[in-house]
């Protein structure tokens, strides 16, 4: 049974969720199963040392799924930043004309791609609703509401879900879809009863078969408790969430004790070259890895497609579930009890034995 969004109209997908950009993650084989089982899967640009080779990555999936799959370009801050025009160029050659952009001063690359024939349709992600108002003015299609609860970088201002998607239900001119703490059906039919479109997930397509990462990794998320993340590098405002282990817990002291506040003090404990390891090597400490507080709801490692046919299920059924509450007589309370004045009332049976008494 189909979903009729905003969001599955626009792009041509069965059921609203999309796959989260993730770094080292984003590859063709996760972007094509997420794809091929109804949803929108998104090959990382940045997880491609070129853009020659995200070229390669785009084809490579295109030989693996005839569904729409994205693109995500995330610009963030770099000595040497990437060439993010040039990766558009190829995103665009190719033929590719979805897109999730996220990171600063997005402008010049929303242009570019807004520039093509026929235009990229963008989702771009915010961690709040005063970024989400700038990007609407640059143009984009959809806004991907992150919230606080999400992996990665969660912004400066602290607002969870429940309140953001609310806040953007009743001020965007745009259609948004809901980013950060989600992972099954009842979490689907809660975004879209909020306003939201569909859904963005990431740590969850983690957990899946098809995940191009160390299977010790996708045990620690099974293993793991939603208190299980730790807030790193607040103190220089890049706020990032990552799953709590000794790196993070070496990285959070400094941050907490340094004297000096100097960035290149934690700068060799969150470097992404050591964090991209852990997905290698299965070594959960090694390095910093970004995960979601959503990874207390993950139990299970399925496939995307039994991920995904799962999550229509229990979205249509607790969206039916909540259908049914609304009824044309209200009913009668169930728990009214006895009148007072029945022999069966314990106050009447204790005055009873007084009035025996007298």
């Amino acid at each position: 049974m189909p979903f009729n969004t905003a969001l599955t109209r626009k792009l041509g997908i069965r059921i609203p969720v999309v796959q989260g950009g993730m770094q080292w993650v984003g590859y063709a084989e996760m972007a094509a199963a997420v794809s091929n089982a109804g949803g929108l899967g998104i090959i990382t640009a940045l997880t491609q040392p070129s853009p020659e080779d995200l070229r390669k990555e785009i084809q490579r999936c295109r030989s693996m799924t005839s569904n729409p799959f994205a693109v995500n370009l995330t610009l963030l801050p770099a000595m040497v930043p990437p060439d993010y025009g040039a990766y558009a160029k190829v995103v665009l050659d190719e033929g590719i004309r979805i897109v999730e952009t996220a990171g600063n001063s997005p402008g010049p690359i929303i242009k570019q791609l807004k520039e093509a024939t026929p235009p990229c349709v963008i989702l771009h992600k915010c961690t709040s609703i005063r970024h989400a108002m700038s990007a609407v003015k640059l143009g984009v299609d959809f806004l991907s509401i992150d919230g606080f609860e999400c992996a990665g970088h969660v912004g400066e201002t602290d607002i969870t879900n429940f309140i953001l998607l609310s806040r953007a239900r009743q001020t965007m001119p745009v259609p948004f879809i809901a980013s950060g703490g989600f992972a099954d059906g009842q979490g689907l039919a809660a975004a879209l009863s909020l306003g939201a479109e569909g859904i963005n997930m990431g740590t969850r397509f983690m957990a899946t078969v098809e995940a191009p990462i160390h299977q010790n990794i996708k045990q620690s998320i099974v293993d793991a408790q939603e208190t299980d993340t730790e807030l790193v590098l607040r103190r220089w405002k890049n706020t990032s969430r990552l799953f709590k282990n000794k790196v993070t817990e070496q990285a959070v002291k400094i941050e907490k004790e340094s004297t000096t506040g100097k960035f290149e003090e934690v700068g060799p404990l969150v470097s992404g070259k050591r964090g991209r390891q852990v997905f290698l090597n299965g070594d959960p400490d090694y390095g910093v890895w970004t995960a979601g507080q959503v990874i207390g709801l993950i139990h299970d490692i399925p496939t995307c497609e039994d991920l995904l046919a799962r999550i229509e299920t229990e979205a249509i059924d607790t969206l039916s579930k909540a259908s049914s509450l609304i009824v044309d007589e209200q009913p009668p309370a169930d728990i009214a009890g006895k009148k007072i004045g029945e022999k069966s009332d314990p106050r009447d049976e204790g005055t009873s034995i007084a009035k025996s008494k007298l």
